[in-house]
């Protein structure tokens, strides 16, 4: 039986695995939208409030954990579950840190990512089986993930996969609503911080660092 007063937001950049998990859901969820961006994915999650969100990790312009972070902050009731090919622990961990309810592999059976959604809206967890949730607990007690990462704020994680992603200092100015200036200083800030000498050395550690969201 369809439950149409559970509304699903699937964000993933990948055409077909969005349409199938949206022909997968909808016999028994409502499935409102598909977005391709972790910012697309910001704006319709203000716009259509869904109960629960089904986000890669691996999106351009914002990754799904920094995303899925934000939608926390300001939505807290809305069920989040990542669908993704990174089958790492200390993924896993970090985003049931930032708020995950759920963790599926892409790579599981189709019937995963459903009783996922429906364990998540029972107010329970999920972690695929190929990941041992014995590690994943652990690294939680540790708080020892992303350790690197977390010495830079959420902003300048944004401008760092922009840079990555080789866009120029106007169109990460144009994507964040920003001034160029601040996008300067941000990234004057992020070379301080991560000891970069260099423009190399900045886009080297910023392709580096987004691997976590490439896996």
């Amino acid at each position: 039986m369809k439950s149409h007063g559970t509304k699903v937001l699937i964000a993933d950049d990948h055409t077909l695995v969005a349409e199938a998990c949206k022909k997968l859901l909808e016999p028994e969820f409502n499935v409102v939208g598909i977005v391709a961006d972790g910012r697309s994915l910001l704006r319709k999650t203000k716009e259509l409030r869904p109960d629960v969100v089904i986000s890669d990790i691996a999106m351009p312009q914002l990754n799904g954990l920094d995303a899925g972070e934000q939608i926390k902050q300001q939505f807290p009731s809305i069920k989040l579950i990542y669908l993704t090919m990174n089958t790492k622990a200390d993924v896993a961990a970090e985003a049931f840190r930032r708020g995950a309810s759920g963790y599926v592999v892409k790579h599981c059976s189709a019937e995963e990512l459903v009783v996922a959604v429906r364990r998540v809206l029972r107010n329970e967890s999920y972690l695929s089986p190929t990941i041992t949730r014995d590690t994943v607990d652990f690294l939680l007690r540790s708080g020892s993930v992303f350790s690197e990462q977390k010495r830079l704020s959420s902003r300048q994680r944004e401008v760092l996969q922009l840079l990555a992603e080789g866009k120029s200092m106007k169109e990460i100015a144009y994507i964040l609503n920003l001034k160029p200036g601040t996008v300067a200083f941000h990234k004057y800030r992020i070379m301080e911080t991560i000891d970069a000498k260099s423009n190399a050395e900045l886009i080297e550690y910023a392709i580096k660092t987004s691997a976590l969201s490439t896996v």
